[in-house]
């Protein structure tokens, strides 16, 4: 009989690269928001429907694949802005419920600054993956502290900056997400991401 305790067995990774999914997803949900913040409509079940499931729930299913592929940063920032979107409907919602439950700006200014120090570290991280990533993390952590001066100044031309830069910030992401496709899909490098050298 064969001795094989000393056999390997090699697995090979066959499912989908997630990371468009939840750029897409991602970047989708704020272009929605920061069109609201410039005002060119008003947020409405439109936007907090779209922060529940595709902002949030999507990019949750992402980040719980990122995990599968055994990638911190991805499982990380998927999950982590997944449940922001969620978060933020709430906070959009349960005011609704009861006045009691009602941030006032200042506490929603501070929530947005906590955002901001998250995305800051995380851009951090980015800076070993690519410059496309960069741009999204970088011009995120600007946006967060935007809004956060918006709110504690209770300024809406603040608040329409940052929707401008906001647009900026969702743009990139869904740039980000066809470049990974495209270049899947078509073999070679259609929109470059700026791959960092290691």
């Amino acid at each position: 009989m064969a001795d094989t305790t000393n056999d390997v067995r090699i697995i090979k990774d066959t499912t989908a690269n997630p990371a468009p999914l939840g750029l897409m997803a991602f970047g989708t949900t704020t272009v929605l928001l920061n069109l609201a913040n410039i005002g060119a409509f008003k947020v409405t079940s439109m936007v907090l429907g779209m922060a529940i499931f595709y902002g949030g729930i999507a990019q949750v299913i992402a980040g719980i694949m990122e995990w599968k592929k055994n990638n911190t940063f991805g499982m990380v920032a998927f999950l982590s802005f997944g449940l922001f979107w969620l978060s933020f409907v709430a906070l959009e919602v349960m005011p609704h419920m009861s006045k009691s439950l009602a941030p006032d700006a200042k506490a929603v200014g501070w929530y947005l600054v906590t955002w901001g120090v998250f995305t800051g570290l995380m851009f951090v991280a980015s800076l070993r993956i690519n410059r496309s990533l960069q741009a999204v993390f970088l011009s995120l952590t600007v946006l967060f502290f935007l809004l956060a001066w918006s709110k504690f100044a209770d300024s809406a031309t603040l608040l329409k900056v940052a929707g401008w830069e906001g647009l900026f910030v969702g743009l990139s992401a869904m740039y980000g997400s066809t470049a990974q496709i495209w270049n899947e899909y078509y073999g070679k490098i259609v929109l470059p991401l700026g791959v960092v050298k290691k």
